[in-house]
């Protein structure tokens, strides 16, 4: 489902299509993290929701953010990796997204 922000700008995920009228500006690819959770075997399929829940608002606001910065109007996400990353150290889990992305105005 695209979103939307309170200026009009909007991402749209994969096979969701912006506007015929979108002018193609060029290919981007940024990387964002989710909060850091305890890595813990317990209740680990909630943590990971969570973590997930948490990448796609911090990749949706950053793109917003980017849409901004470079001068377009759309977001279309062509492509997503993510992996899940852990510090034994403090004992913490959380996900690394890479999203590549068309910008268009």
């Amino acid at each position: 489902m695209a979103s939307t922000d309170a200026l009009g700008t909007a991402v749209y995920w994969h096979r969701e299509l912006p506007p015929l009228q979108a002018e193609f500006m060029g290919e981007h690819v940024i990387e964002t993290t989710s909060k850091r959770v305890p890595g813990t075997i317990a209740h680990r399929e909630e943590l990971w929701d969570d973590c997930y829940a948490d990448l796609m608002e911090q990749t949706r606001v950053r793109l917003v953010g980017e849409i901004a910065r470079l001068g377009g109007r759309y977001a279309h996400v062509l492509e997503e990796t993510i992996d899940t990353r852990r510090n034994d150290a403090v004992g913490e889990t959380w996900l690394q997204g890479r999203f590549r992305y068309a910008l268009l105005r």
